[in-house]
């Protein structure tokens, strides 16, 4: 039989070879350009997954994992074509330790899916990369978010995985314990793989006690350059914001118009504050003395769980805001991440640079750990290619500040010579060596992460 013979016999109705499902999962959140993979196919277990692989591997055919599909560097683009492995029926929380301050999930849950679940036992999971991401494919990409200043990116949160390699073995990574000393790091190699390396099929992440008290505040600016040295400021202080989100003045009109805010059009902070009703009035107290001496207004507060939610969904809506800023436009979103006390001389001229080229391009970001977006607009050809050499230009600075090409959105099609431009031949090499060894015939997800 053909491989798509064999997976209709496996799967019947679950495996997808329409022209719209094909496209569908064949490009991302913002990558432009569809690839489409030759089929689609829908597991409900590990052991389906495994199925799956072994067949491919059989028939030497490349395979591309997917969950909610909001990653954006085109990672779940099928260039050389195979089959789409799309994982987002498999969302069961197999178990929830309480005690312990764990649980095991499979791929495909949502992160929405779990707090809800999490919320009557006291318990949450911080990372929030803003899209209601699955959380397999947050460990693929090394997901981060706006919480990552307190509670930190998804290698910090992962205990173990389950992966299925690309000949259908099975294994498991890491486990309950807090740390362990015994033998390779596996878990750490797959955490950020993109899919090149094996199909995470579940994951088993650390949780936290819901906070006694959380208090969110929005404070305008008069340029952006106090915003952003405010930032800078209250990390080297010490202070625990849970999250610290910056918008410039052209994300903050956006914001305005299609999330129905009416905040001052000028540079903003959003900040978040966790803990004991009198640990978040110290921490607030402090942020909001940083702030007015570096030319913030009075703090807007939200302290009601409908206001912060309210605020924090304007702040996820930045992308869709910035797609309705230019009707018919294309929204490129890019990111890079640099050493805090870096952050306001590249933040600065990477707002001197857009504006000289007059494109249209809100920065966003979370600004916490140094990690910005810019929102690249475009209508043209020529405003794309424009967008491009601003980008590069973004980047050569970042990486002459000691910063990375990408903080959280991963390498995938889009930044495969950026990364090499970061970290040179001999490391790409030693990476290259790696997926030789756990992928020799090069069917998980090709393409990605290497030129």
């Amino acid at each position: 039989m053909t491989l798509i013979e064999s997976l209709q016999a496996l799967l019947g109705d679950r495996l997808a070879t329409s022209d719209a499902m094909r496209a569908q999962y064949g490009k991302g959140e913002s990558y432009g350009e569809v690839m489409p993979p030759d089929a689609v196919a829908f597991p409900l277990s590990t052991q389906e997954v495994s199925r799956i692989a072994a067949l491919c591997h059989q028939h030497r055919t490349p395979m591309i994992a997917s969950g909610a599909g909001t990653s954006l560097e085109g990672h779940i683009t099928a260039p050389m074509g195979g089959i789409a492995i799309n994982l987002s029926r498999m969302d069961a929380i197999v178990e929830v330790n309480d005690e312990d301050l764990d649980v095991l999930v499979q791929a495909g849950v949502t992160r929405e899916q779990l707090n809800h679940e999490l919320r009557d036992r006291g318990l949450f999971f911080p990372i929030d990369p803003g899209a209601n991401a699955s959380l397999g494919g947050m460990a693929a990409t090394r997901a981060s978010g706006t919480n990552a200043v307190r509670y930190g990116t998804m290698a910090q949160n992962v205990l173990g995985l389950t992966v299925v390699q690309p000949d259908g073995t099975i294994i498991h990574t890491g486990g309950r314990a807090r740390k362990s000393a015994a033998g390779y790091d596996l878990t750490r190699l797959y955490v950020g793989s993109e899919g090149t390396l094996g199909i995470i099929t579940e994951v088993r992440l650390r949780l936290y006690g819901i906070p006694e008290a959380m208090a969110a505040a929005a404070c305008a600016f008069d340029d952006l350059a106090g915003a952003v040295a405010t930032v800078t400021q209250l990390i080297q202080l010490g202070v625990l914001v849970a999250r610290v989100e910056f918008l410039d003045e052209v994300q903050v009109r956006a914001c305005n118009a299609y999330s129905g805010l009416s905040l001052p059009e000028k540079p903003h902070l959003f900040l978040e504050f966790h803990g004991t009703p009198a640990a978040t009035e110290e921490q607030a107290a402090t942020a909001r003395e940083l702030a007015q001496d570096n030319g913030g207004s009075d703090f807007a507060w939200a302290t009601s769980t409908e206001d912060r939610n309210r605020l924090w969904k304007a702040r996820h809506n930045a992308y869709y805001a910035a797609v309705a800023l230019r009707p018919g436009a294309k929204v490129w979103s890019s990111d890079v991440c640099v050493p805090v006390s870096r952050l306001p001389e590249v933040v600065l001229a990477t707002r001197a640079d857009i504006d000289a080229s007059d494109l249209t391009a809100p920065i966003v970001g979370h600004v916490g750990d140094g990690n910005f977006h810019v929102l690249f607009s475009y209508l043209s050809e020529e405003e794309r290619e424009q967008a491009e050499q601003v980008y590069a230009r973004m980047i050569a600075r970042t990486l002459a500040a000691g910063g990375t090409c990408t903080g959280e959105h991963g390498i995938g099609l889009v930044k495969r010579k950026h990364l090499l431009e970061e970290h040179g031949a001999d490391a790409i090499a030693t990476m290259r060596a790696v997926k030789a060894a756990l992928d020799p015939l090069g069917l998980m997800n090709p393409g990605k992460i290497f030129l």
